[in-house]
């Protein structure tokens, strides 16, 4: 990957970008592209370069370049039929400073083409990826729960940026978590071992990095040999979008770059602010006027609400927002964490959070100087408390201004408690009451979820832990050792699993949590009646 404003960017994508405006480019200056020139006699080559960008714009819009984008022909065509839709409407607005395109079957023809030219440049692609001409091979440094963490990454890697773990090198005195067959000899010179499998990365998985065991001299031998050494927490940072707190060490923070507070920087920063809260302002101002009269007319209660949160350098402020809530919803005066789901919410406000709508208020504290357009989001202080003694380095969030929007707010949905990524799946092997793991369909779900970052825990009363360990990296856990998680998978239904108390599923779940019966095995009414939120097939 590239690094571009402090942002990861897969070489792929940034050539796909490319390839994509070129051809974009030659289909619409092509001569017989001439239909092209604006209503006003704009030069038919500026209305080209009008048409590409605006047309690879409305692709980068709808995560076409993204790290995780998925390049098979079904998600291809969805994107890129929305895409072309989208860019045809941006064309056609009468802005009158970019050329507009001439409407007609002449027009059609052009975005077909171009259509068709970014299929097959994806499809090509797509088969290069398949055929490994485009993996990068890795080595992972370490043998514990973060090598298996970055297992279970590549395994379920689907997008632009797609890599393969050759093997781990275990550390002496770091607890095993991974399959056998996925050590390397530990007894090998690394950077030996490194070229015979044609490894371009080495990524150091130890958390502790200070006995005698950690291979120093050789990683230093492996980077003066061109091999690209990185930590854990940047590897996550770039693969996943994520900081993974337990893989972070201080060093990351203190090297990392990513805290330029200069003049210059603030200065560019607040007058982009200014400017496109501005924009959206004048934009959305009749949603928010009818946001603002559909909130009245539901309950007449007031339209606006204020809360305090934390900002920058810990100061205390009231952020503006639609209000979603009932009145009464915290009419015992505990805070709560809000939810997906959240039976506080009204009718209206369960559709202004979907979309986002009940945010756009922040523009007037945006305005203020209490928020930025882009950062963290700001929380109450009866959180950060808590936060702050359950995140490590938490608080360091605060050395910025709070955002309207930002990564969390692009890449998940509505927010939640700590344990919001946590997912506990029951059953792992292929039918119920079978201790037979081969030709599991579980597993494809497992690495789904974990594609997407989030920490998925199993549970298997049936089935053999060295075995699910050895074919497929996943450490069964016992009932106990289960966490408390927003949702319960009920995956394989085993007699034991069916014949558990439906308390104990509920000691499992987080309030206004979800029970997902995948084959409808367990009693709905029963679940509902013990306080369970319940979905099935």
């Amino acid at each position: 990957m590239i690094r571009i404003f402090h942002h990861y960017v897969s070489k792929l994508g940034f050539m796909l970008l490319l390839m994509e405006l070129l051809i974009l480019l030659a289909v619409a200056a092509a001569p017989s592209a001439a239909w092209l020139g604006g209503r006003h006699h704009d030069s038919p080559y500026l209305s080209a370069l009008a048409f590409a960008l605006v047309l690879v714009f409305s692709m980068s819009t709808l995560g076409m370049y993204q790290n995780t984008s998925r390049e098979d022909i079904k998600h291809t065509l969805l994107r890129i039929l929305p895409s072309f839709a989208l860019g045809f409407g941006l064309l056609s607005m009468p802005i009158g400073v970019a050329p507009t395109i001439a409407y007609g079957p002449s027009a059609i023809v052009v975005f077909l083409l171009g259509a068709l030219g970014v299929l097959v440049t994806r499809l090509a692609v797509l088969a290069s990826s398949q055929s490994g001409m485009l993996v990068e091979k890795v080595i992972l440094i370490g043998d514990g729960a973060t090598a298996s963490e970055c297992l279970a990454l590549a395994t379920g890697r689907a997008g632009l940026h797609r890599f393969e773990v050759v093997g781990c090198v275990p550390v002496a005195g770091e607890a095993s978590r991974v399959a056998p067959q996925s050590l390397l000899p530990a007894d090998q010179p690394l950077l030996a071992l490194a070229r015979r499998h044609g490894v371009a990365e080495i990524v150091v998985t130890v958390g502790d990095r200070r006995n005698g065991a950690f291979p120093v001299r050789q990683l230093l031998e492996c980077a003066l040999g061109g091999l690209r050494i990185t930590d854990a927490a940047t590897f996550f940072e770039r693969e996943a979008c994520q900081i993974r707190i337990d893989s972070l060490q201080p060093s990351f923070l203190i090297f990392g770059g990513g805290f330029d507070q200069s003049f210059l920087r603030a200065a560019v920063k607040r007058g982009f602010d200014l400017l496109a809260s501005g924009a959206i302002c004048l934009v959305t101002m009749p949603l928010m006027v009818l946001a603002a009269a559909l909130i009245v007319a539901e309950d007449g209660g007031p339209v606006f609400y204020q809360q305090q949160r934390v900002g920058k350098d810990g100061r205390n402020f009231n952020v503006l927002k639609f209000r979603s809530m009932r009145m009464d919803a915290e009419r015992d005066g505990q805070p709560r964490w809000a939810s997906a789901d959240d039976p506080r919410v009204t009718r209206v406000g369960h559709w202004m959070r979907k979309l986002r709508i009940d945010e756009l208020p922040q523009m007037l504290n945006v305005f203020k100087g209490e928020m930025s357009f882009v950062g963290p989001r700001p929380e109450r202080g009866y959180f950060v408390d808590q936060l702050c003694g359950q995140v490590a380095y938490y608080n360091v969030r605060h050395s910025i201004k709070p955002g309207i929007t930002g990564l969390a707010q692009v890449r998940y949905r509505y927010g939640a408690s700590v344990d919001d990524a946590v997912r506990n799946v029951l059953g792992l092997t292929f039918k119920e009451n079978c201790p037979d793991l081969r030709n599991s369909k579980v597993v494809d779900m497992i690495r789904e979820l974990q594609s997407y970052g989030l920490h998925v825990h199993v549970h298997d009363p049936v089935a053999d832990p060295e075995e699910a360990l050895h074919e497929y990296g996943l450490r069964l856990e016992s009932w106990d050792q289960l966490p408390r998680a927003d949702a319960l998978i009920s995956a394989v239904a085993h007699r034991e699993l069916l014949a558990r108390p439906l308390a104990h599923y509920q000691e499992k779940v987080i309030e206004a949590g979800c029970f997902i019966d995948i084959k409808a095995h367990f009693d709905q009414r029963g679940l509902r009646d013990s306080g369970l939120n319940v979905w099935r097939l």
